[in-house]
C-alpha cells in the first residue's frame, strides 16, 4: 500500500493543541497511532489537544514514568503511551497492555520504536520536528480506512 501523507507547519504550542483538537474530532475508536518525534516536539502536547477535543478538561501529563495514562470518556476509552522507559517484551505482558488495544479504545503511543516488537501496526502515524519557527507535522495512513479519516481531516 502506498502511504498516504501531508504535512502542515505549527507556529507554536497553541497551534499544536488546535490541530490535535481538530485531529480528535475524525479519529475512530479502535485506532492505533505512533507519534514520533525528538524530546520536547510536541508529542503530549499534540496529545493534550485531542484529549481537550473529545471534551477532557483535567491536566495531561506525560506518562513517562507509568508509561501509560488511561482517560475514559463516555463509550470509549484513550490511552496515551510514553514509551521512552520501556524496559521490554516481558514488561508489556506483565502489564497486560495488550489488551488495552481493542475496538473501543484509541492507542495514543509516543516512543514506538521502543516497543516495535510487540506493538501492533500503527493506522496513523504523526511525526513532529522542530523548525526553525515552530514545528512541522507530517500525517501518514498506513491503511485505506486510516487514508479516509486523514483525507477528511486534511
Amino acid at each position: 500500500m502506498n502511504h498516504y501523507n501531508f504535512t502542515q507547519v505549527l507556529q507554536d504550542e497553541a497551534a499544536t493543541l488546535k490541530v490535535g483538537q481538530r485531529f480528535s474530532q475524525f479519529l475512530p475508536a479502535g485506532y492505533t497511532v505512533f507519534l514520533h518525534g525528538d524530546l520536547g516536539a510536541g508529542k503530549t502536547t499534540f496529545v493534550r489537544g485531542v484529549l481537550q477535543g473529545l471534551g477532557y478538561q483535567g491536566k495531561v501529563k506525560s506518562p513517562t514514568y507509568t508509561l501509560v495514562e488511561p482517560y475514559s470518556f463516555l463509550n470509549k476509552t484513550l490511552y496515551h503511551f510514553d514509551l521512552y522507559r520501556f524496559n521490554g517484551e516481558e514488561e508489556w505482558e506483565e502489564a497486560g497492555f495488550r489488551d488495552y488495544f481493542n475496538a473501543n479504545s484509541i492507542c495514543m503511543i509516543e516512543w514506538p520504536e521502543q516497543a516495535h516488537t510487540v506493538l501492533p501496526q500503527a493506522d496513523i502515524e504523526i511525526f513532529l520536528q522542530h523548525q526553525a519557527t515552530g514545528r512541522e507535522v507530517k500525517f501518514q495512513a498506513n491503511t485505506p480506512l486510516a487514508q479516509q479519516v486523514l483525507q477528511h481531516f486534511e
